[in-house]
Parts: C-alpha cells; structure tokens; sequence
C-alpha cells in the first residue's frame, strides 16, 4: 500500500471509522476527519457528499460508525465507499444532550490520538463505545462522558489514582485530590488548594474509570456533581488547553 503522499501509486484499502469532524471544501465536497480502527486518525475528502444526490453523504457526518473505502492521496485520502455500522448521529444530533457530551467525546479524541496514520485502537474502541452508550439512552450522558474521559486519558498514559497516594503511592484510601499531582494525595503530599472529595465520590470516581457500573447507577446526584468537577479539571489540565465543547454539557 503507498503511504498517503506517495505519487507514484494510489491504492485502496478498507477500515471501520467513527466520523470526528466534518468542514467545507469548494462547492460540493467535505474534508472528513475520522478516527479509524487500523490507521487510527485519517483526513479525507468526500467528493460531491454535500450534493442532495450523494449516495453516502448522511453517512459521514459526526457520530456516524461507517465502514469505509479509500483511497490513498496525495495530501488526503478521498472516501470513495462508505457503509453504515451504526447510525449514531440521528439519535446524538436529536437530542441536545446527547450532543453536546457526544461533541466532548469527539473532541477529546481528536486531541488524544494526534498523529495521522498511527493506530490508536483502544482510543478507537473507547470512542465506538461511548458513543454506542450515549445512543442507547441507558445511562445518564454525563456519566457516560466522565466514564470515557478517564479511560481515554488513561489510555493516553494519564491514568488517576483515587486509592494510593498518586506522588508517593502511600496506599489509602486518603482524603484529597490533587489534579496536577494526578489524583488523591496522602497528607505529606497534599499540595495547598487541593479539593477534599467524599469517599463516596472517590468511590464513584474508581468506578467511572473501571467500568463498573453497578457501583456507579446507585450513586447519588452529589457525588456525581462533585466528581464531574473534578474529571472535567483532570481532563482539561492534560490535555493542556480548554475542551471548547465541555461547558455546553448539561448537568442534571
């Protein structure tokens, strides 16, 4: 297979795909940004989709879990099949807050797996998943979101601690988290301005990250507000800059 700026041949291949991002080009086609199963991010054109004719057009839009055909270019590669897995975009795009958490998850993807043409399969599983979930309405988006978010970033290598010291591994259970030291701090090593969360939220905390959803369906609402606070400041610190779409989510 020629790599994607490789003059001298264009080839097809086939993968399965979770649509991240869509944007204009010229009068007719799209520049789709796609998180793949084998060749993790991939930029490509969707030729004449946005025309009323498109035999594929709807089936890449954001949300939507497609199988693919492409073909290597020699700046992006041009979708020229595009199959429906999973029609996750009606149902996210119908509902408001379906959307705006699904919008975080999109994004937050995007940043995590940065390289184009390098597998990132669990990043990819993640996103399939969690976008899978929030369609399916058996749970409440925002712990889908702070769900995903741990496991995404500790995928990335920035796994939470919230039983041992995450500075000096001291076992706990202890009673602070610190975002910068990554997670909860014993006494020794609890920097000034840390947040002092209830054992229960740590509690819930261990169980978004684990996916376990039993511990998690019978916590209470104050717990999940606490804990939301402290995924979102976790996420929003590693990643490095503002998620733009995270202060849309709706919190119930």
């Amino acid at each position: 297979m020629g790599a994607p700026g490789d003059n001298a041949c264009v080839s097809l291949y086939r993968d399965e795909a979770i649509v991240l991002r869509t944007h204009k080009l010229g009068e007719a086609d799209r520049i789709v940004t796609l998180l793949t199963r084998q060749h993790g991010k991939v930029r490509a054109v969707g030729k004449g989709v946005r025309r009323t004719t498109s035999r594929f057009g709807s089936r890449l839009e954001p949300f939507m879990h497609v199988d693919l055909q492409l073909s290597t270019g020699r700046h992006l590669d041009i979708v020229t099949q595009a199959e429906t897995i999973g029609p996750y975009g009606r149902a996210l795009v119908a509902d408001y807050a379906l959307y705006t958490v699904g919008t975080v998850m999109l994004e937050t993807a995007e940043r995590l797996v940065d390289a184009e043409h390098e597998p990132a399969l669990q990043q990819y599983w993640l996103l399939v998943g969690g976008v899978r979930a929030l369609a399916s309405r058996e749970r409440a988006p925002g712990l889908v979101l702070d769900s995903y978010l741990l496991r995404a970033l500790a995928v990335a290598g920035w796994a939470a601690s919230f039983h041992d010291c995450a500075r000096c591994g001291e076992p706990g259970p202890h009673q602070a988290f610190n975002v910068q030291s990554g997670g909860a701090v014993c006494r020794s090593c609890r920097p000034p301005g840390s947040a002092s969360p209830a054992p229960e939220t740590f509690a819930l905390l261990s169980a978004l990250l684990a996916g376990d959803w039993g511990v998690v369906d019978d916590s209470a609402e104050r717990h999940r507000g606490e804990a939301a606070g402290l995924v979102a400041a976790f996420s929003q610190f590693h990643l490095e800059r503002r998620l733009r779409s995270l202060p849309h989510v709706e919190r119930v």
